[in-house]
């Protein structure tokens, strides 16, 4: 007899001359081993060879049950063998003692012969001592079963005991790094969980506990792992509902579907209702979390409700409503976008004739009226709002449940519409949501838990005909609705708000003191009622300075001017309201302090351009930030204005650094990650060392929040806002350093006075309030330059005629006068360019020829003041007079610290190499063929130092790629090819190339900081952003950010056919010397364009223009 406590773990290995008597051919064979009469183990069939061979590499432990045990080798002729066992081929028995002499090493067993073939088995045998882990498995496993099997309760509890003591102690046996301590872990918690179950165990806790430790232990890629998984499920699934465990679970069903094989057992289970169903349902029970982790955990349950789901369309709708309330937290336009789609994909779900349609279509209205449109003002989104709400009406006629918040919404969408739709404003829109308040009204008696709502918005809508047509009796109905709705029970700030406004309203008319004293203590009550840090507590501000001001306009006492401006700086400064609200305070700040002179105007400025910047850089994509910057449509003037602001009150200084603060935020935002650290290095090694890490990293995520997958888009947005608050902290530490505490920080008039090194720089004003010049000198304070002749209006007429201009100039022959361009570049120089030339020429001395940059703001910006030109009109004029280029040698700058950054990379110069980039034949759809590219790339070459090595990257190798590839390689390039400015989408501005465009978004990305000149030979690479002109987002603007110092770039279409006298010429003055001097460009391109003036027409000798050193 073998020791009670020992164990064989047989191995089956392979078999040899294993021929079937019967002589049919099998299906595989198999091995089976009795240890006695009930007990049987059977191997996996496996596949017969020709030699006669089988190989299985199976396995089993054994627990001896007499003395001998019988081996059979069966052939199967069904695999799974379903009818029979099959024919016997041989069978033998042996003793467990025999089995024990066998060692540790493979042998053969031999049975009887077959035709004179002894088949026989390849075994090996090894012995288990010890511990006794399997015998206490097998008997846990064996009283498991006889527990779940039993009906009486004190039999049923004296089995758990036992099941629990046995995989207990096989746990114990089994430490930390034992191979089989994930199956203990398992086994003793799924009993334990069975045992909750059957509320025969109270504690779940350590159930979870169990399951979660085994998890940890298995490998991703190991077989088991899903199972592991599953058993963690089912355990979380059976403790109390928190919100923590369902998402915890939604989160590994997430990971364990696509682990499961469709239509395994185990995926039909996980799948099903009581499991995946049961998480699903439960996660839209869940409150409305706006975290990343709540955004995500909404994510899973729409891919976990696959389509045909029954509950998908609850989980679209509730991802989209996170989405929404997050987009009125951050104000991020990619939420409600995506808000939007979803709300889409709820309808598309609901086709006619389905009961929920009316809701769906109700909530895809309010998203696109409530959210977007009031965040960026497109009718056609307010216009989409106002049908759907119409067809959602017609879904809930009289006596609908739900008829009431169908009038309601589509009444505060007509509102909304005439409120900021003004050029389609109509009073018959408000009398009609009027109406439709009314009617909701009359839906929520006294006692409905939504009358308060209706009573505000019929009051709100009474006000704003008020407001239009001045009727008495409206704005006292209004201000009776207000207290009416104040009566019901809380919340009551946003109604006490209105009051307060319909109370200013009546002041205005009837000037009775009493009202706007109750409009002042009803805000005050309201701001005191809330926390500290409550974000409601902004828009209280907003409403007190509103009711202030009010009285102020009324009074004219100045303290309640003060008291308005204060709350304008309570409510820009909240920290915990989100950034748009606070831009919209700032803005209104800015608009007050313009409009009554208020010397805070200046500080008002200084807050939106703060705040603005703080809200592009919670955006983790270029795009992103451009379409955050172009929303706040309303604050597109703000730079010039608050330069302007600056100049009427004689601080010059200050007008060089708001203008510099508020232009081109998305390039500093993003040159903030490139700043060279020489000083820092020397200062601080280790702190500069992070700072790079950190910035390079952030540079990074910004590709993966590109991406189409959004569950990459979510984490990359994740840890795009974690590196973010790790940057700014080192940020901070590093202002902390002796010498460094303006680091990163908005520089000042002495930090930008660098920029006017070799030259002075002329700022170029553009603003409502007055237009005029500043300019910065390469020493000393900045001088003023008015235009008192000059209005904005004037500005954007000039620029339309210049546009005609040109149109009209395309269709002429090359001898044909240009007279309309003539005129208008005559204007410019008598108007903008003369007063400035005075200052530089008598107050400056500037000499002759020597160089400037000008810095175009606003309306400015697209006119080319480089070409001012005093043409002589008539011949009574005799003799040559001097244009602008025939005095100075002019460049542009987009800002002062684009100039000062190029300038600074010059530091690290390495030999120079020349690649001529030129598409003649673009991609379909990208343009027609140009004839002379290759033409103009070999006059390129021609000129090119022979010293230098040169590319030539043309026809079918002129790629995105190659393209881009080049920029990166080489110093100096030439670009000839198809440019495209991109209006509605400025960073997919482009070159045209063989396979697809070269995007401004691709150079942007492309850090080149070797890089020094580029000569852009195609059309529009300087023309800018008509939404965002002074973020000056054009393809020349976005070489300079990459590396590229020094840039020629084109303000309109460039012809072909004429621009290469221009390249020819400029190359040749350029390499005149042999030497390779980016710095050079701006005279060598004022050389060029004076020297081909019969050769090509005015227009396309003004096109060109130099960016940079």
């Amino acid at each position: 007899m073998t020791d009670r406590n020992q164990y064989f773990r047989l191995e089956v290995m392979r078999g040899k001359n294993l021929d079937v008597p019967s002589f049919r051919i099998p299906v595989g064979i198999y091995v089976s081993i009795f240890i006695d009469s009930k007990r049987c183990w059977k191997s996996t069939v496996g596949e017969l060879l020709s030699d006669s061979s089988v190989a299985w590499n199976d396995a089993v432990t054994l627990s001896p049950r007499g003395p001998k045990l019988s081996l059979k080798i069966m052939a199967s002729f069904e695999n799974p063998p379903v009818l029979g066992r099959g024919e016997v081929i041989s069978e033998l028995e042996i003793s467990w003692h025999e089995l024990c002499e066998r060692g540790d090493e493979p042998f053969d067993l031999y049975f009887s012969p077959i035709r004179d073939v002894q088949p026989s088995l390849t075994l090996k045998v090894a012995v288990v001592y010890g511990s006794g882990i399997h015998h206490h498995t097998y008997v846990g496993h064996m009283r498991f079963a006889k527990y779940i099997a039993s009906e009486n309760l004190n039999v049923r509890a004296t089995e758990l005991t036992e099941v629990l003591k046995h995989f207990q102690f096989v746990l114990e046996q089994c430490p930390v790094n034992h191979p089989h301590r994930a199956a203990a872990l398992t086994n003793l918690a799924w009993a334990r969980l069975q045992g909750y179950i059957l509320k025969d165990l109270q504690d779940i806790d350590l159930t979870i506990s169990l399951f979660r430790d085994a998890l940890a232990l298995c490998p991703q890629d190991h077989p088991n792992y899903p199972f592991y998984i599953y058993h963690l499920t089912e355990a979380l699934t059976r403790c109390p509902t928190t919100a923590a465990s369902i998402r915890e679970t939604a989160q590994l069903y997430h990971e364990l579907l696509p682990l499961c094989r469709e239509g395994t057992y185990l995926w039909s289970i996980a799948i099903g209702d009581n499991c995946i169903g049961h998480v699903i349902r439960e996660c839209n029970n869940l409150p409305i979390d706006v975290s990343d982790e709540g955004i995500h955990l909404r994510r899973i349950v729409l891919q976990l409700c696959q389509l045909g789901h029954q509950c998908r369309l609850d989980a679209l709708t509730k991802l989209a409503k996170a989405l929404e309330v997050r987009f009125e937290q951050r104000g991020s336009i990619d939420d409600i976008n995506e808000s939007i789609q979803l709300h889409r994909d709820a309808v598309s779900l609901c086709p006619e004739g389905h009961p929920d349609r009316g809701t769906y279509l109700r909530s895809l209205a309010v998203a696109l009226s409530d959210c977007r449109f009031n965040h960026e003002g497109k009718s056609h989104d307010i216009d989409e709002a106002i049908s759907l709400h119409e067809e959602a009406l017609l879904l809930h006629p009289v006596g609908h449940e739900s008829r009431d918040r169908a009038l309601s919404s589509l009444g505060r969408a007509i509102l909304y519409r005439f409120q900021q739709c003004s050029g389609i404003s109509d009073i018959n829109d408000v009398s009609r949501a009027i109406n439709l308040h009314r009617e909701t009204l009359m839906l929520r008696p006294l006692g409905h838990p939504r009358r308060d709502t209706t009573l505000n918005d019929l009051a709100c809508a009474l006000v704003v005909r008020y407001r239009s047509v001045h009727t008495g009796d409206d704005l006292d109905e209004a201000i009776g609705l207000f207290r009416e709705s104040l009566l019901l029970p809380e919340p009551e700030r946003r109604r006490t708000r209105s009051l307060s406004l319909a109370l200013c309203c009546r002041f205005k008319q009837t000037r009775i003191k009493k009202d706007i004293e109750e409009a002042i203590h009803l805000c005050q009550r309201s701001l005191n009622a809330l926390p500290s840090l409550h974000p409601e507590k902004c828009l209280g501000y907003m409403q007190l300075q509103t009711a202030y001001l009010c009285r102020y306009q009324v009074l004219r006492n100045a303290a309640d001017l003060s008291l308005a401006v204060d709350n304008f700086g309570l409510a820009s400064r909240h920290p915990t309201q989100g950034f748009p609200q606070r831009i919209q305070a700032a803005s209104s700040w800015v608009v007050t302090a313009e409009s009554y002179c208020h010397e805070s105007a200046l500080e008002a400025y200084a807050m939106c351009f703060e705040l603005l910047d703080g809200h592009l850089a919670t955006r983790s994509t270029t795009i992103s930030r451009r379409e955050a910057a172009a929303a706040f449509y309303y604050t597109r003037s703000l730079p010039a204005d608050a330069a302007s602001c600056a100049v009427r009150r004689k601080n010059l200084l200050k007008a060089v650094e708001l203008v510099e603060q508020g232009r081109g935020q998305q390039w500093s935002l993003a040159s903030r990650l490139r700043t060279p650290l020489e000083d820092l290095n020397s200062t601080n090694s280790l702190i500069a060392q992070e700072f790079l890490k950190l910035s390079n990293r952030l540079s990074n995520v910004q590709g993966f929040t590109g991406s189409t997958d959004q569950a990459t888009v979510d984490g990359a947005e994740k840890e795009y806002r974690t590196l973010t608050k790790q940057w700014n902290a080192v940020v901070a530490e590093i202002r902390n350093l002796r010498g460094f505490s303006r680091f990163l920080l908005s520089p000042s008039y002495k930090e930008l006075q660098v920029a006017a090194r070799r030259g002075p720089v002329i700022i170029l004003i553009a603003s409502k309030y007055s237009c005029s010049a500043v300019i910065v000198p390469t020493a000393g304070e900045p001088h003023h330059v008015a235009f008192p002749g000059l209005a904005l209006a004037d500005l954007e007429k000039l620029k339309n005629d210049f546009a005609k201009a040109l149109r009209h100039a395309a269709g002429m022959r090359q001898e044909d006068p240009r007279k309309d361009l003539r005129v208008l570049l005559r204007a410019i120089w008598k108007e903008i360019m003369l007063p400035i030339v005075n200052i530089l020429q008598d107050v400056l001395k500037l000499p002759p020829r020597s160089r400037i940059w000008l810095c175009p703001t606003a309306a400015f910006t697209g006119i080319p003041l480089h070409a001012a030109n005093p043409f002589r009109m008539n011949a009574d004029c005799p003799g040559k007079v001097e244009c602008l280029e025939d005095i100075y040698i002019c460049s542009y700058t987009p800002t002062l610290s684009a100039l000062i950054r190029a300038r600074r990379m010059m530091k690290t110069r390495v030999t120079p190499t020349f690649v001529a980039i030129g598409q003649s034949q673009p991609g379909a759809g990208q343009g027609t063929v140009l004839a002379t590219v290759d033409t103009e790339l070999d006059e390129v070459h021609k000129h090119v130092p022979p010293n230098v090595r040169f590319t030539n990257l043309s026809g079918d190798e002129a790629t995105q790629a190659g393209a881009l590839e080049a920029l990166r390689c080489n110093t100096w390039v030439h670009l000839a090819c198809h440019g495209k400015q991109d209006h509605d989408q400025p960073y997919n501005s482009r070159f045209a190339m063989r396979d697809k465009p070269l995007t401004l978004l691709d150079i942007v990305e492309n850090n080149s900081p070797q890089a020094e000149f580029a000569f852009l030979s195609a059309c529009h690479t300087a023309a800018g952003d008509k939404e965002t002109p002074d973020e000056v987002i054009h393809l020349a603007a976005g070489l300079q950010f990459s590396g590229f110092k020094s840039v020629i770039g084109t303000l309109w279409a460039v012809d072909d056919a004429v621009a290469k006298h221009v390249v020819e010429a400029f190359y040749k003055k350029m390499f005149k010397e042999g030497v390779m001097d980016c710095t050079k460009a701006a005279l060598a391109l004022n050389y060029a364009t004076a020297a081909v003036k019969k050769e090509v027409p005015l227009e396309q000798r003004i096109v060109f223009i130099h960016i940079g050193v």
